[in-house]
């Protein structure tokens, strides 16, 4: 089994030089998200409007953009995360969105941010372009595993290669629940955070070149 990666690319350090960049597209996106039923919605973002509040950045070897109705995170770092927030703030959410591998290697990592309090504590839900999933934390800087006893477990639910995967993360009190294309995946119980932003996470083992594009973000009231 596979784990999370030990060192993290930090991007509250990285957009203090962040700029917004155009590029071209290279791949078309996850096919739309069907409408969650009965849910208020508390924030929806579909990517078309680069001024929406998430956060960019672009260094030799990492991208975060805006770029056609889309938002791009490519990571060229082994054994690296980076992550992005619209900076906002929520209690209990449901958080989904889609997403599609346009490059790199189906070993990567990529999902949803829940709770985030800093760039030391928060939650993420996140797939693999091989098949993996898992629910984990970062608390004080330390990344660990909360499911399958600290690794990344396998299902052949979850979508491989550069097919569409429509993500679902359940933050409420203090389970935490992953679901990918309406399927159950895992629920975990913590309670370290309560509260805080939300966002995307893109991840890198030993082979570089994680490139993922994401849309129709979309937060409910559970």
């Amino acid at each position: 089994m596979k784990r999370v990666f030990p060192f993290v690319f930090l991007l509250a350090l990285l957009t203090l030089a962040a700029c917004q960049v155009s590029l071209k597209p290279t791949a078309a996106p996850a096919a739309p998200a069907a409408a969650a039923p009965n849910l208020q919605v508390l924030f929806q973002d579909d990517f078309s409007n680069p001024k929406s509040g998430w956060d960019t950045m672009k260094e030799k070897d990492a991208t975060i953009a805006y770029e056609d109705g889309r938002y791009h995170i490519w990571l060229n770092y082994p054994h690296t995360t980076i992550w992005a927030n619209p900076n906002l703030h929520f209690g209990d959410v449901r958080v989904e969105v889609d997403a599609v591998k346009v490059g790199g290697p189906d070993n990567n990592q990529f999902g949803v941010i829940c709770r985030y309090q800093d760039a030391d504590n928060f939650y993420f839900l996140i797939v693999s372009s091989d098949g993996y999933y898992g629910i984990g934390k970062n608390a004080n800087g330390k990344q660990t595993l909360l499911t399958n006893g600290g690794d990344m477990a396998f299902s052949a639910a979850v979508p491989k290669g550069h097919a569409a995967v429509h993500l679902r993360a359940d933050c409420v009190g203090d389970n935490l629940a992953l679901f990918v294309n309406g399927q159950p995946l895992a629920t975990v119980k913590d309670d370290a955070f309560s509260d805080g932003d939300v966002g995307l996470i893109v991840g890198t083992f030993e082979e570089p070149g994680a490139d993922l594009l994401f849309d129709n973000f979309a937060v409910y009231k559970p």
